[in-house]
């Protein structure tokens, strides 16, 4: 039983409107990590806002884990390009926000603010920002800001976990220690994974499978499983089978932009 099927899936924005994307069908299995690449407006983040139930399907049928998608759903954690820290909050509670907000935490945090806080501050710890726990985010680095950005979309224990871009506005060498990071935090406790990104050398270090769309309305044209084995090292990236897939996938893309 996949964990993410869509079902002929198409969506236009508005009633009339060009469709974003059209008859996309697609199944994740449970602890999968997918990533899905395309040309700029092809509907790659409109895939994320349909999982996540912040939009509905003009056609077709999303279902997570078994249930149809019928709303925002409180198993997804998010994390975008932008790191979106509250400026006014340091660290430790911007990464506690979820915890404020998603049931059942929501109605613990008085009782188990502790235990809670003892979480995140691991969390936090465990991506390389001990010491930083007290500091705004004017005070990080942007690197530091997409760390604390991943442990607050983990905190409550996601089992889907949407990134768009998220590691897009940093520098090569940033962007590499991050995709160690998350590949790190999603070895040790397996949940589902669903990338959105331009890069295809990230796309192809991280994921299992990754999917290339096509030009608006975006559809799914091409399904690639990525054979390296893992865990995955850095020095895998220079390999002649990591770059026959970069190379195939960017065959895929320079023909759908010529089209």
């Amino acid at each position: 039983m996949s964990f993410v099927r869509f079902e002929n899936v198409s969506l236009a924005y508005t009633p009339g409107s060009p469709l974003a994307i059209q008859d996309v069908s697609l199944e994740i299995q449970e602890g999968e990590f997918i990533s899905v690449v395309g040309p700029s407006g092809c509907g790659k983040s409109t895939l994320m806002k349909l999982v996540t139930g912040l939009k509905a399907p003009t056609g077709g049928y999303v279902y997570v884990g078994g249930r149809q998608v019928g709303g925002p759903l409180k198993i997804v954690g998010m994390a975008f390009q932008a790191s979106n820290l509250l400026p006014w909050r340091t660290t430790l509670e911007n990464v506690m926000l979820p915890l404020e907000i998603v049931e059942p935490f929501r109605s613990e945090l008085k009782s188990k603010r502790k235990e809670f806080e003892e979480q995140a501050r691991a969390l936090i710890k465990r991506v390389g920002l001990a010491g930083f726990e007290d500091k705004f985010p004017w005070e990080l680095s942007g690197g530091m800001q997409q760390r604390a950005s991943i442990c607050r979309a983990l905190v409550h224990k996601p089992r889907l976990l949407m990134l768009d871009e998220p590691f897009g506005a940093l520098d090569a060498f940033t962007r590499e220690e991050l995709w160690c990071m998350l590949r790190d935090l999603w070895q040790e406790s397996p949940f589902t994974v669903v990338l959105v990104t331009h890069d295809l050398r990230e796309a192809v270090f991280l994921a299992d499978t990754v999917y290339v769309m096509s030009k608006r309305p975006g559809r799914i044209l091409v399904k690639r499983e990525i054979d390296l084995p893992r865990p995955r090292d850095l020095d895998v990236t220079y390999t002649d089978a990591f770059s026959a897939h970069v190379h195939v996938l960017r065959e895929h893309i320079g023909h759908v932009r010529s089209h």
